[in-house]
């Protein structure tokens, strides 16, 4: 089997156009993956810098593979199985300026360069008074990339037409905002001047984004497999699901530079990323944390199988199109695509995503992601949704505990606070009591529950039957 190098693949030599701040597993399987797709179905032709934005990571192995690696793409595409491989060859070069902070600098001297794409976790964007100008490099991304900044506003004399289009792709709402600001305070705090600051203002766009695509990883089940179908010895490989989305906040010149839409893919430029970001929470997230407790305690282990089940899948249905659909105000027929994509998604034959994995931190997940739509579609329609008031109920039972109907131990897991208050509504006896508990705990939802119409009643009504009917039998009574 062949070592995998540009020795033994072909790899095309393309302008450095675009600096990437993250090397793992996500932005090699989506961002460069875009941009490969760019280069063969546009005129983009460009390549990528990857910069390693903490002290280990993996620069030197992705050098040592000359930055190549397959995507193996997994998953449901208009309902048939697809598992693809896609040799990916669009990063150049990879460099740590933790070991060569010159090199690093000099990315900001190459007239090409354009493009900024970060992925550094939740927590990459943030302010440490601690870094200092001088620092080689500074310890947190913003600071790093205002060492960039201001190197190429010197090197090129303030020129406007040098300035960058940065694509933040950290997993938090309004990305691209809190890099701006966090950008403005290092310029303050480092005494980096008005001129600098007006050239960024003025030169420099900082995007927020909404990036949406699930990948797994190193493929460790399949990796055997995938070197044999390839013939190389692949230590990058990556695997993710087929689905991909990046909703970019920003001007339809911006499109123009980077055309990721005319390359067929789902990548949108909108006014506002904020509608996209409430689809997402409401008809992706929100499903997941209430189908979760209602499938475990029907029974079923795999957010696969709750799908196809015939009962709890009617409920899935029920929640996604008929409760929190409605309380969104994007176009239908937008709305119903993305559902039915989620559907597809949730239905992965390649990815057994167990149902507990998304119960931890249960109550926080429902309070932001379900709690506004139910609030919506009582004030709409003027009644409580019943899917989402069952899930609650279901998701309360399962801190109870003991067994399910198959004899399965019930093993919740979550904060000892969230543990103990269960605990002690439990231990009351009284369904009324857990009910008007739970929804008064200030601690969980900052608010009473209680004092929503009806939801009291209805709750403590759907524990109840949970309890005598069982989940199944409460289901179809919620679904018809």
């Amino acid at each position: 089997m062949k070592e995998l190098n540009k020795e033994t693949a072909v790899k095309k030599i393309r302008p450095e156009r675009i600096i990437q701040f993250g090397e793992g597993n996500f932005l090699r399987a989506f961002a460069d993956w875009i941009v490969y797709n760019m280069n063969e179905k546009t005129g983009f032709n460009g390549s990528v810098v990857v910069v390693q934005p903490i002290e280990n990571g993996m620069a030197e192995s992705l050098n040592r593979q000359d930055c190549l690696y397959h995507v193996n793409l997994q998953g449901l595409d208009g309902g048939a199985a697809v598992n693809s491989l896609t040799l990916i060859d669009v990063i150049s070069r990879a460099l740590s300026p933790y070991t060569d902070y010159e090199a690093f600098l000099k990315l900001a001297e190459q007239p090409e360069m354009r493009f900024i794409i970060s992925n550094t976790t939740e927590a990459g964007i943030a302010f440490d008074p601690s870094c200092k100008p001088a620092d080689t490099p500074a310890s947190s991304y913003p600071g790093k990339l205002v060492q960039l900044l201001y190197h190429r506003f010197k090197t090129f004399n303030g020129d406007k037409a040098k300035g960058f289009i940065i694509f933040p792709c950290e997993l938090i709402f309004l990305n691209g905002h809190k890099l701006k600001e966090t950008i403005y305070r290092y310029i303050d705090h480092w005494n980096l001047g008005e001129a600098f600051k007006t050239w960024f203002t003025e030169s420099c766009g900082v995007y927020a984004t909404l990036v949406d695509r699930i990948v797994p990883g190193f493929p460790r089940k399949d990796i055997a497999e995938i070197r044999e179908k390839t013939g190389y010895a692949d230590n990058l490989a990556v695997q993710a699901e087929i689905f991909h989305l990046w909703v970019i906040e920003a001007p339809q010149e911006i499109a123009k530079e980077f055309p990721a839409d005319k390359a067929g893919l789902h990548v949108l430029f909108v006014p506002s990323e904020e509608p996209y970001h409430e689809r997402k929470v409401t008809l992706l997230n929100g499903p997941h944390t209430v189908l979760s407790p209602v499938a475990y305690l029907s029974g079923i282990d795999l957010v696969r199988d709750a799908c196809r089940h015939e009962v709890v899948g009617k409920y899935i249905r029920k929640v996604m199109f008929e409760e929190l659909m409605e309380t969104l105000n994007l176009p239908k027929d937008e709305l119903e695509k993305f559902a039915n994509d989620v559907l597809e998604r949730f239905n992965n034959p390649f990815v057994d995503h167990q149902v507990t994995s998304i119960m931890l931190n249960s109550f926080p997940k429902y309070e932001t992601r379900d709690l506004p739509g139910l609030k919506t579609y009582l004030k709409r329609k003027g009644k409580l949704p019943k899917g989402l008031v069952l899930g609650l109920a279901a998701m309360i039972t399962y801190y109870k505990g003991g067994k399910r109907a198959d004899g399965t131990e019930i093993t919740p897991n979550d904060a000892p606070e969230i543990m103990e208050l269960l605990a002690s509504l439990w231990a009351t006896g009284s369904t009324r009591q857990v009910a008007e508990g739970v929804l008064a705990s200030q601690s969980v939802w900052g608010e009473d529950l209680n004092k929503i119409p009806g939801l009291t009643d209805m709750v403590e009504g759907y524990l109840d039957d949970i309890r005598e009917k069982g989940m199944i039998e409460t289901v179809k009574s919620v679904t018809g």
